[in-house]
């Protein structure tokens, strides 16, 4: 239980290989660290830090119970009850409605000065640096995970990605392979969240591709027989810096393999 500082959390992130300048999606377990002296704020001023004003951070803040409660996510609600949570689950709301899961570091993340959140009622990003605007702006409601999504931009600018202390199936990357691939099962589906139109709160029904991450710990598991990973340990977790372009190439050649 010996605290872990903001400097040892700066080295190990330098001889990552995370460095000024960079892109980086960054997925994070505060708990899997250990104590930190500080908490989540200080795993964020370090990664500010590392990539500095030049670089950019992107975390998820997904509020993914704005969905319907048929797909899952309101487990400890009868059937009978759903309805109630249909009629009156509050409109998403990109400056306070909260992360569902997300952890402690991405739930602070979305309210650090100038962090920007996405407009997605339930898969937001939030990002802070360069290219935070551009990575956060026009995430429409059925363009999740794809090419023109927050995901797909990173694609664009060559970004990298930053497990904490987490598995790959916490990589939302491999969503834009999800988008990309070609295989027999791939299908659309239609979701539902609570937004608001016009000033009044609406039940907003959007056709999007069907969220299916499985497989993604044998993706990971895969790619990392066949690419570079830097890994580096501190206090109780595994960090895993990757390139985020040869992660999803790698995936979407995975899928069409092995996907039915």
């Amino acid at each position: 239980m010996r605290p872990i500082t903001k400097n040892e959390i700066f080295d190990a992130l330098n001889t990552l290989g995370l460095k000024k300048g960079d892109v980086v999606m960054v997925h994070a377990s505060l708990s899997k660290i250990g104590y930190v002296c500080g908490g989540a704020q200080t795993v964020i001023e370090a990664l500010i830090e590392t990539v500095g004003k030049e670089g950019t951070i992107m975390m998820p803040t997904q509020s993914w119970k704005n969905l319907d409660p048929e797909t899952g996510v309101h487990w400890d609600v009868d059937k009978e009850y759903w309805q109630i949570i249909r009629d009156n689950w509050p409109a998403y709301d990109k400056q306070i409605t909260p992360t569902n899961t997300m952890g402690a570091v991405a739930e602070m993340f979305r309210l650090w000065l100038g962090t920007i959140r996405s407009d997605h009622p339930a898969r937001s990003v939030a990002a802070w640096g360069k290219e935070a605007e551009y990575l956060v702006s026009n995430h429409d409601l059925s363009n999740i995970f794809g090419d023109d999504s927050p995901i797909g931009k990173l694609y664009q600018l060559d970004a990298k990605v930053l497990l904490i202390g987490v598995g790959y199936d916490k990589n939302t990357s491999l969503h834009l392979a999800d988008v990309r691939a070609e295989y027999q099962s791939k299908h659309n589906c239609i979701e539902h969240s609570a937004v608001m139109e016009n000033g009044k709160r609406v039940w907003k029904d959007y056709e999007t591709l069907f969220v299916d991450g499985e497989d993604f710990e044998q993706i990971g598991e895969a790619f990392e027989k066949e690419n570079d990973v830097n890994k580096e340990l501190l206090g109780n977790a595994q960090l895993r810096l990757m390139n985020q372009r040869s992660l999803v190439d790698f995936a979407v050649d995975w899928i069409e393999k092995n996907r039915e």
